[in-house]
């Protein structure tokens, strides 16, 4: 991670983190490894947001450590004073929203101090009992996005959802959506290299064929079929 968050700050890009659960250590490591923001799966409750940020924030908001000697240089070189003074209102808290009790629970949420409210389709669709199947949403699954959406503009916070592809990112973009993805890699990488090696064994007229398929296909999980 280290080494990863290095590289993509190194490019001029903010490097945002996705840890594996909401533990005070990982916020920390994150964080000290110079990340710009992280983002949290599976929050549940407003309390957990309020976990949450005593992690991600040195005193008086929080009760992040402070001596890691590395975030500095991701942050074009500030010094230690400089990166304090701004990392509390700098840093991006990111809480994935994906099962049934955050969406009861979202004007709550949304109060809180967190800065984005990230919807997992997938994973909200199978806790409210409408899966996102086949490139499809149910009425109750569109139903539940919009609410989510509707709550972060009433508490001011930015939204973003998991996309699959560049049309996906669109339609949600045009939403209001700030924050979507266009690709997932265990898509994007079989496609391309499935029509590299027809290409190469000399079947251009194919490869096409097969990269025009793939891009028509209808995306039934979060990493395609």
């Amino acid at each position: 991670m280290h080494e990863a968050v290095a590289a993509i700050a190194g490019c001029g890009v903010s490097p945002v983190v996705r840890i594996a659960a909401n533990e005070g250590w990982m916020v920390k490591r994150a964080l000290d490894s110079g990340a710009h923001g992280i983002i949290v799966p599976l929050i549940y409750t407003a309390d957990d947001c309020v976990k949450l940020l005593k992690s991600a924030k040195f005193p008086p908001l929080g009760q992040r450590g402070f001596g890691s000697p590395f975030p500095m240089e991701k942050f074009s070189g500030q010094t230690s004073t400089e990166y304090l003074q701004q990392a509390n209102d700098g840093l991006l808290t990111i809480i994935q929203i994906e099962t049934k009790e955050a969406l009861e629970n979202i004007d709550a949420i949304a109060k809180t101090g967190v800065d984005c409210l990230f919807i997992g389709p997938f994973d909200l669709g199978n806790n409210i009992g409408h899966p996102y199947i086949d490139g499809k949403m149910d009425d109750e699954l569109k139903a539940a996005i919009a609410t989510i959406q509707r709550s972060a503009k009433e508490h001011n916070k930015s939204t973003g959802i998991y996309c699959t592809d560049g049309e996906n990112a669109r339609h949600f973009a045009d939403q209001g959506f700030q924050m979507v993805s266009v690709a997932a890699d265990m898509i994007a990488l079989p496609a391309y290299l499935t029509s590299a090696l027809t290409s190469a064994k000399g079947s251009y007229v194919h490869s096409a064929l097969n990269m025009a398929k793939g891009a028509a296909s209808k995306i039934s999980g979060p990493y395609g079929r």
